[in-house]
């Protein structure tokens, strides 16, 4: 297999003066990373605290150790399938101890990981598997069906509730999961897997593929990220050192596991610092403020979308979370209003963080401490970031906006089989290979980022240049309002106009003029959305975000369907 020429993210990078004014007292500024494969963690963890429960799931436990032998019987399983280092493994099942052991006997192979998105389709995941060239999967029981379909050769199914017990969780069990398959011939279920002998562990170093998460496709077809085990390990250990992770820590798991965030920062990190995960296989606000509380979860990374659905409950107590001592999240801005109100109600002090699939999650993050709301942070441990002109691909001074672009060891290798588009994706500066981010950004004086918004996600209201982004912030800050988003739709007068699709708190109310009114004293008049539309609720992707895309290209067909 050909794969295209990687860029050289293995020396870590000086910082440029423009960045880095900042930095957290008494931490390193670079990290000597390890050359070991992803396994070798879990497998030291193991020897080291082999009776410690490394994983809790609505009830049911599993110790290092009972986690690093399934992870090897497994092994001998796939091996036994024809499975050798360097083959793609997919894993399709929601957030479970399944998840977990396949994900490690995969490793222990030399193989990579292909997590993908429980909500697929049957046609979808036949495209992923096409793609990545996958024949051996281990799937969530109720998915099985949809993996034949999309023509999975080999399929080991997992019920993912297999253990748990309702009783001693304490909490309710998320519905449609405790199934079990009835399997084709040549498939097998976990636990029958799992009687396999263990399979001898590869020789894997830090430069062979590791994992292959695939990047949403808002712009085209999915592509697969291509990350070594030292990108993952990038993150990993810098994951750790940021959050002053210990072994006692307790790691509330509720981002999803084929997510690049939940994947780092809710698993890999926890198992490699020795500390506990408390699994979610969905999202409940009130389940996860009782497990913060009952387990004494002290980290807790998320999405901005789940603090606000937390403390919008009824039930919401801020005496719940008295345990956390790092509340961690990204994929979106988490907007300054919601930032102020968890911080006034809990004392806790939102720690956002950036990065993308391209970059193994982080490649940025808040200080601890001195963190800004509504900021991205610093460039993290060897990540030399910059914004650059978008026409001149010049760096650019701060407070100006420009495309972020990041050099580091979490950077992807390219993608997979996309040797055009991985080309595309990077840029040259100074004479080292840059990514380019797609996002729009700028930098303070003290070197911290803010995200504006996607390149192409823009507003041009009479040539003048409208982030939504920045709007949709401004928007979460009115007392009526639970949720924003802001599209773009044609207008006569000035060639396009920002609409806001609005969902009202619960008992709420107000009217578009109300909004205006008030928008009008929070931002410049030509960022102000003239057109509102109310809506029960939003859209989202499989990791959360709203699926702003959709809802532009419908509000615009519709309107060419009217005129």
């Amino acid at each position: 297999m050909t794969h295209p020429t990687p860029p050289d993210n293995e020396s870590a990078p000086s910082m440029p003066t423009a960045q880095g004014r900042y930095w957290p007292p008494f931490k390193p500024r670079t990290l000597t990373l390890p050359q070991t494969g992803v396994m070798h963690n879990l497998r030291v963890s193991a020897e080291r605290y082999p009776d410690k429960p490394a994983l809790w799931h609505y009830g049911h436990a599993v110790t290092y150790g009972e986690l690093h032998a399934q992870a090897t019987h497994l092994a001998g399983h796939l091996a036994a399938q024809g499975v050798g280092k360097g083959d793609r493994v997919a894993v399709w099942m929601q957030n479970s101890p399944a998840w977990v052991v396949s994900a490690f006997a995969a490793w222990h192979l030399g193989a990579v990981v292909v997590p993908l998105a429980p909500m697929l389709q049957a046609r979808e995941f036949g495209f992923f598997l096409q793609d990545a060239g996958i024949k051996v999967g281990v799937v969530g029981a109720e998915l099985y069906e949809k993996a034949k379909q999309a023509g999975l050769q080999h399929a080991v199914v997992a019920n993912v509730m297999r253990g748990t017990d309702a009783a001693s969780a304490g909490i309710p069990l998320p519905d449609g999961l405790d199934v079990e398959a009835t399997l084709q011939d040549g498939d097998i279920t976990l636990e029958d897997a799992l009687k396999a002998d263990p399979a001898p562990a590869a020789q894997v170093g830090a430069d062979d593929l590791c994992v292959m998460p695939y990047t949403s496709g808002t712009t085209g077809l999915p592509k697969g990220c291509m990350h070594t085990h030292r990108s993952v390990q990038a993150n990993v250990f810098g994951a750790g050192v940021w959050i002053e992770g210990t072994i006692e820590d307790v790691f509330l798991a509720a981002l999803p596991y084929f997510h690049v965030t939940g994947f780092i920062n809710s698993l890999l990190t926890g198992l490699t610092n020795g500390g506990q995960i408390v699994i979610m296989s969905r999202w409940d606000r009130d389940a996860a403020r009782t497990l913060i509380r009952e387990h004494g979860v002290t980290i807790w990374t998320n999405t901005p979308t789940m603090v606000i659905d937390m403390m919008a409950s009824p039930n919401f107590d801020p005496a719940d979370l008295r345990t956390l001592r790092s509340v961690t999240g990204g994929g979106a801005s988490l907007p300054a209003a919601v930032g102020q109100k968890l911080l006034d109600l809990t004392g806790i002090m939102f720690l956002e963080g950036y990065g993308l699939s391209e970059t193994m999650a982080q490649s940025h993050s808040n200080p601890k401490g001195r963190q800004k709301l509504q900021c991205l942070g610093v460039p993290l441990f060897n990540v030399d970031s910059r914004i650059i002109d978008l026409d001149t691909h010049q760096e650019l001074p701060a407070g100006q906006i420009g495309e972020i672009v990041i050099r580091g060891q979490q950077v992807m290798q390219g993608y997979w089989n996309r040797p055009e588009a991985t080309a595309e994706a990077f840029m040259e500066i100074d004479g080292q290979q840059f990514f380019r981010s797609g996002d729009l950004g700028y930098m303070d004086e003290e070197g911290y980022f803010y995200f504006t918004d996607r390149l192409k996600r823009m507003v041009n209201v009479s040539g003048m240049k409208v982030w939504p982004a920045e709007v949709e912030n401004k928007l979460h800050a009115h007392p009526a309002v639970q949720e924003a988003c802001v599209i773009s739709v044609p207008d006569e007068r000035s060639g396009e106009r920002a609409r806001a699709l609005i969902v009202l708190k619960p008992g709420e109310s107000a009217t578009g003029e109300d909004i205006e009114k008030w928008a009008r004293e929070q931002m410049a008049t030509y960022k102000v959305p003239r057109d509102y539309h109310f809506v029960e609720s939003l859209p989202r992707g499989p990791t959360g975000k709203v699926a702003w895309r959709p809802l532009q290209e419908a509000a615009r067909a519709a309107m060419v369907a009217g005129s």
